[in-house]
């Protein structure tokens, strides 16, 4: 280890500055902090026997000194070298002892820099009083925090329901994707067209318009989406060719940390598994964290089951998938086990978190109340966003995207919630928000998350991924929540991070993330009345509440070309102003007229071709889709310069018509 010498090279300053053998516990602790600022949650929902403390800079070295005495002699640490806090330990049967992250030497300048080195993780018997074991540790000088390990949930409402392929959409002919796929007729989040096997309150656009995006791009395996949540079945037939593969595998994971590691269990990745709740009652994996990989990256064009966001085209070009398993057994999972995943997956080159995940806590209103009861979680995040210590090369700090929370709240779940994190509502293919969706204040963008419950369809209007055989019988099948949401914005986030790649076009993390916010369309001028499914709900109180707009794939690869987009509601003459692509004297421009090709005209219905007239282009489009049109002016002059003849310069502006069923009076942007 490089850092060993260095660790005893200071302790050794430390123990003769001390002229003791151990630190000795002075008599006010912290410099006078109380022993309850210290403890900074409460064992409500917590981990028994389990405990998490921050130590201050001067205990650090005995720690460390300590640790590798018990390493060189292959004992498992259960003390910490330093008098007071072994004095505790004694008291409460400590069983373990080590760091939260372990110490890796690639990764660990960058672990220490960020002062996560500092927290540690202490076990004990499970009988302990767990407030007075905190109240115990927190009285120390040594120890800035004590933190209980809470629980957190998965965020998806329900049961998987497998696919069974007895029906046939009434819509197949439509489905404007290239890929072979042959269940994508079912996944109406992707291309919707109001089929009525799925719904008949579906409609036309509610999905991701992700199609035509996939013409420019289906992935790069340069991109990695860690999956916070179960394990990933990485041997999925519809999975296996994406699965990121870790070229480094590391000691500190037993060198099994192949596909991801499983730091439920600790141990490899599992996908399977039973156990027991803490009812006492049978519990076991529900094929969660496959379902959510499948969104992101289902290989798609490969003959098989179902297509991915942001899968590839079958020419091993999809993103690639990493398992930060926090989830084992249907237990709930906790703050330890993902602030680890978390920290893991930047360390190993993750862009984007997707965490379809959220606290039990849901009474957290604030980012200051967040980082005041979860510093660990919030610290390992901070971490994944950081330029300095994420390790992608795909865009300079991580992406972290969650869902909003199932529990129909008038605000966003966190970690979601948190102001760097992009949390996500869900919508029905009624082009609704879903009846349970979280909605408010830290909501940022929709996606489709299903709704198995109120629709002519059941379960088809549920969300098709990947599933595990193993439990659910079946490769495939449906899922509703936040959590089958995230994942589609987790896609769409890679498919543009793919895009800019391919491009050689350079975008800073804040600038993408702005640009995935207002890639979006219009849920606002739907939000009257009320709706029924899994229950009533009032659509005016969702106004202004689930973020930004529908999120929009072809949009966000757009923005990253630099190619405007023009938002057109279907079967209405439109007059859009070009002033702001044309100037202020846009109306008083020569234009050389509009090119567009005969194809785009077909396929989106336009019953003339576009013209411009007084600086406004003419547009009417009956069938929704995207095409491009460029639109020719003169800039000085009515016609352009010549040898002979002076004039103007031709001016030539490139555009993307989105038609859609109904347009925003904002156009959707912020």
């Amino acid at each position: 280890m490089k850092y060993r010498n260095r660790f005893l090279a200071t302790a050794s300053i430390l123990l003769v500055s001390c002229t003791a053998e151990n630190l000795q516990e002075p008599s006010v602790p912290d410099g006078g902090r109380q022993v309850s600022e210290k403890i900074c949650n409460t064992s409500d929902d917590a981990v028994k026997g389990t405990l998490i403390a921050k130590f201050s800079d001067e205990a650090i070295p005995f720690l460390e000194e300590a640790a590798s005495q018990q390493t060189a002699t292959r004992s498992v640490a259960t003390r910490s070298g330093i008098t007071s806090i072994d004095d505790i330990f004694a008291d409460l049967k400590v069983t373990s002892f080590k760091r939260v992250f372990p110490v890796t030497e690639e990764f660990e300048a960058s672990t220490r820099s960020a002062g996560l080195h500092k927290w540690y993780v202490l076990t004990f018997d499970a009988d302990q009083d767990l407030d007075e074991a905190a109240e115990k540790l927190a009285g120390t000088a040594e120890i800035s925090t004590v933190q209980f390990s809470t629980r957190r949930m998965k965020t998806f409402t329900g049961e998987a329901y497998p696919f069974t392929g007895d029906a046939v959409p009434q819509t197949k002919a439509m489905i404007r994707s290239d890929f072979n796929d042959p269940n994508i007729f079912w996944q109406w989040h992707y291309i919707n067209n109001a089929d009525q096997a799925v719904s008949t309150t579906s409609r036309i656009g509610a999905d991701i318009n992700v199609a035509d995006a996939w013409k420019l791009t289906g992935g790069d395996s340069r991109v990695i989406v860690a999956v916070v949540d179960e394990g990933v079945k990485y041997t999925h037939p519809d999975l296996a060719a994406n699965m990121w593969t870790n070229p480094s595998p590391s000691k500190a994971y037993g060198n099994q940390d192949i596909h991801g590691w499983n730091f439920a269990d600790n141990g490899p990745i599992t996908w399977d598994l039973t156990g027991t709740d803490q009812y006492g009652q049978p519990s076991s994996d529900s094929g969660h964290g496959t379902h959510v990989a499948g969104t992101v990256a289902a290989v798609n064009n490969n003959g098989m089951g179902v297509a991915g966001v942001a899968g590839g085209t079958g020419n091993d070009d999809g993103v690639r998938i990493m398992s930060c398993q926090v989830f084992s057994r249907g237990l709930s999972s906790t703050d330890l086990a993902v602030s680890q995943a978390i920290k893991y997956a930047a360390d190993h080159g993750a862009a984007i978190l997707q965490c379809s995940y959220g606290s039990n806590n849901t009474s957290i209103r604030s980012d200051r109340e967040y980082a005041a009861i979860a510093p660990l979680e919030r610290e390992a995040l901070e971490y994944f966003m950081s330029p300095e210590h994420n390790t992608s090369t795909a865009i300079d700090g991580g992406i972290a995207i969650f869902a909003a929370g199932n529990e129909g709240l008038s605000r966003s779940n966190f970690p979601g919630g948190y102001r760097d994190c992009i949390s996500v509502t869900a919508i029905g293919p009624d082009y609704l928000p879903a009846y349970y969706t979280c909605y408010g204040p830290g909501c940022n963008i929709a996606a489709p998350g299903g709704e198995t419950a109120g629709h002519s369809g059941a379960e088809r209007a549920g969300v098709l991924s990947t599933l595990v055989s193993e439990v659910s019988g079946g490769d495939y099948g449906y899922m509703q929540g936040t959590s089958m949401a995230c994942p589609h914005v987790s896609g769409v986030a890679a498919l543009g991070l793919s895009y800019a790649l391919q491009k050689g076009i350079e975008v800073s993390r804040e600038d993408f993330i702005a640009m995935l916010l207002t890639s979006v369309n219009d849920l606002e001028s739907r939000l009257d009345g009320t709706k029924t499914s899994g229950t009533t709900i009032n659509l005016e109180t969702y106004k202004g509440q689930m973020g930004t707009g529908l999120v929009d794939a072809y949009q966000l690869l757009m923005q990253i070309e630099g190619t405007p987009c023009l938002k057109v509601p279907l079967n209405e003459l439109q007059m859009i102003p070009l002033t702001m692509y044309f100037g202020g004297s846009a109306e008083n421009l020569t234009y050389r007229g509009v090119e567009i090709s005969d194809d785009d005209i077909e396929k989106l219905g336009m019953p003339a071709k576009p013209e411009m007239s007084d600086g406004k282009l003419m547009i009417r489009c009956n069938k929704p889709g995207v095409a491009h049109i460029t639109v020719k002016a003169i800039a000085g002059g009515k016609r352009p310069g010549s040898e002979t003849v002076m004039g103007g310069i031709e001016v030539t502006k490139e555009f993307a018509v989105i038609a859609r069923e109904t347009g925003a009076a904002n156009g959707g942007w912020l």
